[in-house]
């Protein structure tokens, strides 16, 4: 021990810095790959700050040279319409104020927004009027407490006026549904509905990205229709995928024809997988969760290489696109939300290698060259990754997801801004600008930034604090905010609380009169007339006249007599046993045969004409009709709800409407998801009908003829001519109006096909 002792005090000093600095250089190389650099709260402060920076100089640029279009061009300072010609940035943006804590200014745009009509002869997306029009107004609805908005009314959060706006929209878009299949249009006029010639071809999300918004429509609302025609919507969509499991990239909504055989996570399809997972938690369906992970089972199977996902037949599972699109960042966010966080932080890890490279996410990456693909290299300032992102910490808390969100910041700071706003990337090579700013860089880029370095911020809250809300006299109180907030699309937060408050006094379910399903939403006096005209003809007539006397209100006949028990009471019993948003939870898997478009039997929303349960067959209350054939045709300005919350008739039809025979296989109500065996509904006509205010049956029709609709429409329209705007000037065209497609946030898919040569 002494040699060794001796020999070591021999050994020269220099070496024993070297070591010295070997181990320290070890520990920082260790450290940087680790990513165990810590954040301190004054670090998240800071950078809070920059992003709050961000947004405020992007919506003031908006905002002075903007407003009232659409979008800003933030290298010519002045605004552009773009979706709809409805100020869409500002609502777009709305709820991102609330989210930041700046609400008076929040308040301010609510108050101004209250004034604004939807009420116009444009041609919008149904898509992406839903996600960023009625999402925001939703959004902004449910928010308006937290902000303590002035304009807030007894009955909130299941009355307002940001939720009559909401479902003034959403009506607008309903006509976009009445399709064989029920998949719905990708463009609607919000005055006239379906415009004459419109493709039936809509891409994949187009179809299945309205759940969240509608479903919290209806809940809130008390109107059952909005997350009806959603969900069948679904429904359709999930009995045309592939035998392989797979959806394709477009689909024709009356035939069902698979246009577009593509199959990916990416565009054209992303908000279809991120609707299943979200809508699930957010209206407690587990068989949407279901339909999920049966078609993540195939994504792995045939989309998925290494950590990475491409684009292959949907009927063969044959490679077509071996590249990866900037959409596709979503991915590790939504594998994230059900739990699957291992593998979201491997996918994560080969998406920010892209960013890494380029300083921003390319449209399009090609995987074997690595390289952007030929003439995709844009970056539209997209959400996508930094929402992965935002998701991903708020499971780990890994702080390597703080520093690529502070890279993210950076890249846009340094490469986008301008003296007015922040601009689209052109060119991921030479971070070259283009004149464009989208509503979604202010709805969630800097909102899930912004949320990535707040991690105390009200939309985190994990149940630990709530909020105690007086709703009404007769309904009490509501726990607000306990259960967390779920992003639509567009990143526009709801609160499942307040959807559970509104179904309890919609459906009040503290009584033991629970009505039936849809009976809450029609005419007192509609019911009336049937209940009366039920026991006339369940009971003899000379009977009648011996025991019962009879009175006349409002015109309408009522027997002042005890009950007879009838086919309707048992009815009512059985009905006694559900709730209005009561149905059989099947997972949308297992569906087959028939399924309802909007209403069956007696329980329909917007008219008295349907056949109630009572009467044999599937014949037309052709009694009813007449005895209502006193009252005034005229169509009232209330006729979409009365002062009691209710609905109430539409204009009484000159002309009876034909339903299907009992012989004909066909129940009153339903339509069969076989093209083939289309039988009309009445009552969905009847209902769009209600919401325009222009029968569109006044021509004697009997069944639905769409061309002859639009025949006789435009016929009828002689004269008139549609306003035009950027985005529906290609659907507006004669020549393009069959050829050119919906952009479903992103190329249309037959230029999108053009890449195949590019990779092979």
């Amino acid at each position: 021990i002494k040699m060794r002792l001796l020999t070591f005090r021999r050994a020269p000093l220099c070496k024993m810095y070297v070591l010295m600095w070997l181990g320290l250089f070890s520990w920082i190389m260790i450290s940087t790959v680790v990513g165990v650099r810590k954040f301190s709260q004054t670090d998240l402060r800071r950078l809070r700050e920059r992003v709050r920076r961000m947004f405020e100089h992007a919506y003031e640029g908006y905002l002075r040279h903007g407003v009232p279009y659409d979008e800003l061009r933030p290298l010519s300072c002045d605004g552009i319409d773009t979706w709809g010609s409805y100020s869409l940035t500002l609502i777009d943006a709305l709820d991102t104020l609330a989210v930041m804590g700046n609400y008076t200014e929040f308040g301010r745009v609510v108050t101004l927004l209250s004034e604004q009509s939807f009420d116009a002869d444009i041609n919008v997306s149904v898509f992406e009027t839903n996600i960023r029009i009625v999402g925001g107004l939703l959004s902004a609805h449910l928010l308006s407490h937290q902000a303590s908005v002035e304009s807030l009314e007894p009955g909130w959060p299941c009355s307002g006026p940001m939720l009559r706006m909401a479902e003034d929209v959403a009506k607008r878009l309903l006509p976009a549904f009445d399709t064989s299949t029920g998949m719905p249009y990708g463009t609607v006029n919000l005055r006239h509905g379906v415009p004459y010639g419109e493709t039936s071809v809509t891409c994949t999300a187009g179809i299945g990205t309205f759940v969240l918004e509608f479903g919290t429509l209806s809940r809130l609302t008390g109107n059952p229709i909005y997350e009806n025609v959603a969900t069948k919507a679904l429904k359709a969509l999930y009995e045309h995928r592939s035998p392989l499991g797979l959806y394709g990239n477009h689909i024709d909504v009356q035939t069902g024809r698979w246009i577009a055989q593509d199959a990916g996570i990416g565009a054209g399809v992303d908000s279809y997988y991120e609707y299943l997972v979200k809508g699930s938690i957010l209206l407690e369906k587990p068989a949407l969760m279901a339909t999920f992970l049966e078609g993540k089972a195939a994504v792995d199977r045939y989309l998925k290489r290494d950590d990475w996902y491409v684009w292959v037949s949907m009927t063969k599972g044959q490679l077509t696109l071996p590249v990866f699109q900037s959409l596709e960042a979503y991915w590790p966010g939504l594998l994230s939300l059900f739990g699957s966080t291992t593998e979201a932080l491997r996918i994560l890890y080969s998406y920010q290698t892209v960013w890494r490279q380029y300083g921003f996410l390319p449209e399009f990456y090609n995987i074997p060259t690595g390289e952007a693909g030929t003439n995709r290299e844009n970056y539209p300032l997209r959400p996508e990754l930094i929402e992965s992102v935002m998701y991903l910490y708020r499971a780990t808390n890994d702080p390597f997801l703080l520093e690529l969100g502070e890279s993210i910041l950076e890249s846009i700071e340094h490469s986008a801004k301008t003296a007015c706003g922040y601009a689209t990337i052109r060119n991921v090579h030479n971070h070259q600008q283009d004149d464009r700013m989208e509503s979604f860089f202010l709805a969630e880029t800097t909102k899930y930034l912004y949320l990535l370095f707040d991690t105390n911020n009200f939309i985190h809250n994990d149940g630990r604090t709530s909020n105690i809300v007086k709703t009404d006299e007769l309904h009490g109180e509501c726990v607000l905010g306990s259960g967390g907030y779920i992003f639509n699309t567009e990143a526009h937060p709801i609160d499942p609380m307040a959807l559970r408050c509104c179904e309890a006094k919609h459906t009040n379910i503290f009584s033991n009169n629970v009505q039936r399903r849809g009976q809450i939403f029609r005419s007192r006096r509609i019911t009336r007339a049937e209940e009366s005209r039920k026991m006339r003809v369940s009971t003899d007539l000379s009977m009648d006249e011996a025991i019962s006397t009879m009175d006349t209100i409002d015109g309408f006949s009522h027997n002042q007599r005890r009950e007879i028990p009838s086919q309707a009471a048992e009815d009512d019993d059985r009905a006694a046993e559900g709730s209005v948003f009561e149905s059989k939870d099947e997972p949308i898997a297992q569906t087959a045969g028939p399924t309802v478009i909007v209403t069956v039997g007696k329980e329909t929303l917007a008219g008295s004409s349907q056949a109630s349960n009572g009467s044999e067959g599937g014949e037309p209350l052709t009694g009813t009709a007449a005895e209502l054939s006193e009252e005034n045709n005229q169509f009232s300005e209330q006729s979409v709800t009365d002062a009691e919350g209710e609905k109430v008739e539409p204009q009484r039809l000159a002309t009876p409407l034909l339903y299907p025979k009992p012989g004909d296989g066909v129940v009153p109500g339903i339509v069969n998801s076989d093209p083939s065996n289309n039988e009309p509904v009445a009552t969905f006509l009847q209902f769009v009908q209600g919401i325009f205010q222009k029968p569109q049956l006044e021509y004697g029709w009997s069944t639905i003829d769409e061309e002859r609709i639009h025949s006789m429409k435009n016929i009828k329209r002689t004269g008139s001519t549609n306003k035009i705007n950027s985005s529906t000037l290609p659907l507006l065209l004669p020549n393009n109006s069959v050829n050119h497609l919906l952009t479903c946030r992103a190329q249309h898919y037959t230029e999108r096909l053009t890449l195949l040569g590019e990779f092979f």
